[in-house]
Order: structure tokens, then sequence, then C-alpha cells
């Protein structure tokens, strides 16, 4: 019998994390052992409703931990500007299932040391990870992949011109993760824009896949195919965490991707929450060796995705939405 890789997610519960979620819930690839929920795209109580109501969707008795509830430093800001009020363009609804009563952080430093090689999938700000590591370092060893859906690298960011919302939010715990020595896969924001974003045929043929989850998928998203055409102005559905969620489950969907120094910014204002990926590796210039310390300390510390085959991402979420 085939013995199903065991994943966790991280999750602050918007729509793109709905159907990241979905998406995983529905593989027969992966075997999802828990969701810990905090705080970021809506505040944590809405974050662990939406991920019990969603796992309720897909007929899942999945566990639902709260997590953390504020950033490490920083003022909470939410995103529900780009996602609803409740986060899911206001298609969420009261799960029957009760959310767990221990502690997020504490589930996931549980699982970690529990199963070998188990994969974390992060759709949200860093926070809990960051607390989980700072209270059991061994869980660093224990995961064979984290999969961030964080960052921008060499690009322009989502939420100021130099950052992505995940990170910028708590840019703090995002370093103490990037430092770690967790095998850190970032998949950036600039892959939910362009060719890697839903067209209107594509919004269409989901739509005609006539399931329930397929539908889910567009309605939840209401707030947020309106809220990227005034962002970008562009039409289409963005779907960042979604995108992540398909590297996660099949890694051969990233077509580039290469190990680098990278640095999480959190001193300036301007630059907070950006990902500054050392793609020539000038940081192991001399003159550069004080600045990058503590990245080189921790060597090339974060596997970078450059390339995704936007036809594979959007097929694998076509199959699982069947």
């Amino acid at each position: 019998m085939k013995m199903l890789r065991k994943m966790w997610i991280d999750t602050d519960m918007g729509s793109d994390d709905a159907v990241a979620l979905i998406m995983a819930l529905q593989s027969d690839a992966v075997d999802v052992i828990g969701i810990s929920a905090l705080s970021g795209n809506v505040p944590l109580e809405q974050a662990a409703i939406n991920a019990r109501y969603i796992a309720e969707l897909c007929e899942s008795d999945v566990p639902v931990y709260p997590g953390a509830n504020k950033p490490f430093l920083r003022p909470y800001v939410d995103a529900t500007w780009f996602h609803g009020v409740d986060g899911l363009s206001g298609y969420g609804g009261t799960p029957q299932q009760m959310p767990e009563t221990k502690h997020g952080v504490d589930a996931l430093i549980e699982a970690a040391l529990a199963h070998d090689e188990m994969i974390l999938v992060t759709l949200g700000p860093l926070t809990n990870v960051a607390l989980a590591i700072a209270r059991e370092p061994k869980i660093v060893e224990r995961i064979s992949r984290c999969v961030v859906m964080g960052g921008a690298a060499c690009t322009y960011g989502n939420v100021t011109p130099a950052a992505e919302y995940n990170i910028w939010v708590d840019p703090e715990a995002a370093r103490m993760v990037f430092l770690s020595g967790m095998p850190v896969e970032m998949v950036g924001w600039e892959f939910c824009q362009g060719e890697f974003a839903l067209e209107e045929d594509e919004i269409a043929h989901l739509r005609s896949l006539d399931t329930s989850l397929a539908h889910y998928a567009v309605d939840c998203n209401e707030v947020a195919i309106k809220a990227y055409f005034k962002q970008t102005g562009h039409d289409g559905l963005s779907l960042p965490d979604a995108v992540a969620m398909a590297v996660a489950l099949d890694i051969s969907i990233a077509t580039e991707m290469s190990k680098h120094y990278v640095e999480v910014c959190t001193h300036n204002e301007l630059t907070r929450g950006m990902t500054l990926v050392d793609k020539l590796d000038a940081a192991e210039d001399s003159r550069n060796r004080d600045t990058w310390a503590q990245a080189i300390n921790a060597g090339k510390n974060v596997s970078v995705t450059w390339g995704v085959d936007s036809a594979r991402w959007k097929q694998l979420l076509y199959d699982l939405l069947v």
C-alpha cells in the first residue's frame, strides 16, 4: 500500500488559501494531518472558522488548530480589502466541527516530531512557524520541505513596491524562518500574475466542471477578482496560494529553482518585508560579508522558484476540483 506523504498546512485563510486547501484535501498524493491558523488575510478567529468550513466542504475531518493572533512586533494589518470581510467574499459559513483547544504552534511541533519528512506548506505570515522553531529547534531537521507562499524574487511586491503581503505582515518571523536552516522553498507572488492567473475562459472552464468545489473556488474569490483588477488593471483570478500548493504537491511544476542567500529586510519601512535574493552570489564578495553575515552563516538558505509551468499548475487545479 502506498504511504502518502504527510502534509501540514499553516494558513491565514483568505479566498486563495481556500482553493489551495481544497487542492490539498482532494489530492491523493498527500495526507493532510493538520492545519494551523493565524491572523493574516483575516483575524485568527475567522481564519480558524474558514479552515474548518473548507475542510467540511471537502468532507474532511482534519483538525484545525488556532495559532498566533498577531505578528511578533508589528501592528496587525489584515487583507480583507482583497478577500472580503470574511475572507471568502461572503461565501463562508458556520462549520459543525469545533476548533481544537491545543495551540497551533504546539500542534505543529508535535506533528513535526512525530512524522519523518513532513511537508510544511505556509500560506500566510510565518508567525506560527517562527514561534515553533523558537520553542523547539529540532523541528528544523524534521521538515523535509517548507513550501512558502511568500515574497517576491527580484521583482515588485503587492503591498509595497518592495514587499509581498505575507512577508511584510511579520518580517521578523519570516527572517527567523528563512535563516533557521529549514529547507525553505519560496514560491513568490509573481506566479499569480499574467499567464499564471486564470483568464476569463479559464474561469469559465472551472465553472464548466460543474462540481460544487469548482463553483465554490470561483464564488469565494468574487471580491478578489475585483480587487486584482483594481490593483493591477488586469482581469483574472489570481491564486498565489494555489500555485504554491501545486508546487508543494508536484515539485516538477516548478520549472526552475535554485538555492540562494535570501535576507528579509526588517529595518527600513521602505523595504520592510522585502525578500532580498542574492541571485548573483554577491554576498560571497569580501566587501559584502559583514552586511550578509547572518545569511552567509545560514548558507544558501532558500530554494527560490524562478519558473512555473502555468499550463500544468492550472491542469492540476482542474483535476482536483472535478
